[in-house]
């Protein structure tokens, strides 16, 4: 008999003088787990798990930031509006008076947690020791619904504002309680908030923004990646999220270097390209000689049948043959062919100016233009944080490289 007056049952049917027979009225005690084995459900996360995982942190990661700088322009926008109203008479209080009796129990809230914030220390940054720094997006919101006669010369549509801070309250909601951010409600986020910046006079300052509009991400950490701001998997996906009328329409100055120069004269009419250069627009389109070797051995790479590539090449250098024969002055629309072996197609729009944007494709042994990956540059002389003093991106090394090759090439009558 134990100390409790239990009686243990042997640990081992083999044991000495054990059976193995649990005697009546004594407490079985379970053996020690064998070493190795698993206690409960399965905790491992297995490939499929963390992608999962990381495609929602990604989501979530870039609903932040676009929620982020909503919530700062809005409140930079409530301070401007109303703080010369109500500082004058009520101090430091003006955002309690502002809130008024609707206001009260949130407004109070706010001025609890900025004084626990206070104590504790967690007021890191003096700009942040204000009682409308603690408020929230629908906060924010309320406060200027309650005095919109105030905001009212400064925005076309009350309406509009509205429905875009709706829009946003459900992926706030998602994001604040870390739940799983579909790329829907993300893609109806980054729209809402983009329309909001730009109603809130908080648009880009980038002028390439009207024709590739500038990424939240891209606006804060676009300087690690040079000037890279878009890398598609092949040129379907990218006319997909950037067709070619976004692209060329309304370009002032348009060069191309590459083979064939498919993407522009098979994706933008002929129709349209007379337009532009009847605007103004300076075109200089460079293709590779259809007559030449580097043809051939372009052919071989890919497998084609002798002449089809060079067929090819000479059927769009005559399509923009005819359309430079339909302008008034023909001098604005160069078409020039080179010998070189090819390394590149690059369309660089308005890269004289602070509006560029280039789309370049490296020339792959077994793969066709239309299946090669793509890098969206963005240009306009951008510095590239950690290069060096004032060195830019690849956008001007791609320019320096057509500029190049123009030169060492000849007209096409």
């Amino acid at each position: 008999m134990s100390s409790g007056g239990l009686e243990l049952p042997p640990g081992d049917p083999d044991h000495e003088g054990g059976s193995g027979a649990v005697p009546s009225g004594a407490v079985s005690l379970a053996r020690p787990v064998e070493t190795g084995a698993q206690i409960g459900p399965e905790l491992d996360w297995g490939a499929d798990a963390w992608s999962e995982v990381r495609t929602r942190a990604q989501r979530a990661g870039r609903a932040y930031i676009w929620l982020n700088l909503v919530e700062q322009r809005l409140r930079a926008v409530v301070a401007a509006v109303l703080r010369p109203v109500y500082e004058p008479v009520h101090g430091e209080d003006w955002v309690v008076a502002a809130a008024g009796p609707a206001g009260q129990e949130w407004v109070q809230r706010a001025v609890a947690v900025r004084e626990v914030s206070r104590r504790k220390g967690y007021l890191l940054d003096p700009a942040d020791d204000n009682v409308l720094s603690f408020l929230t997006l629908p906060q924010l919101r309320e406060l200027m619904v309650q005095h919109w006669p105030c905001f009212e010369p400064y925005f076309d549509d009350r309406r509009a504002v509205e429905l875009a801070l709706d829009e946003l309250e459900v992926t706030r909601n998602v994001v604040s309680r870390n739940r799983a951010l579909s790329q829907a409600v993300l893609a109806q986020a980054e729209r809402a908030s983009a329309v909001l910046l730009e109603m809130l006079g908080a648009g880009s300052d980038v002028p390439s923004a009207r024709r590739l509009r500038v990424d939240a991400v891209e606006d804060l950490v676009g300087d690690r990646y040079a000037d890279v701001v878009g890398v598609h998997p092949d040129r379907v996906r990218l006319l997909r999220q950037f067709p070619a009328e976004d692209l060329f329409g309304g370009a002032r100055r348009l060069d191309a270097i590459g083979i064939g120069l498919n993407l522009l004269v098979q994706n933008f009419s002929g129709r349209r390209l007379i337009r532009l250069a009847e605007e103004g627009s300076r075109v200089r389109l460079l293709f590779l000689n259809p007559a030449s070797s580097a043809v051939k051995r372009r052919e071989r790479e890919l497998g084609l049948k002798r002449g089809e590539l060079s067929r090819s090449v000479e059927m769009n250098i005559l399509h923009m043959r005819r359309v430079r024969a339909r302008l008034r002055d023909p001098g604005a629309f160069e078409i020039q062919v080179y010998d070189e072996t090819p390394r590149f197609t690059a369309y660089l729009v308005d890269g004289d100016g602070a509006d560029g944007v280039a789309v370049v494709q490296s020339y792959l042994r077994r793969t066709r233009g239309m299946e090669a990956p793509v890098l969206v540059l963005r240009g306009g002389g951008r510095v590239v944080r950690g290069e060096g003093p004032g060195e830019n991106g690849l956008f001007e090394t791609y320019r320096e490289e057509f500029e190049l090759a123009w030169a060492d090439s000849r007209p096409v009558s």
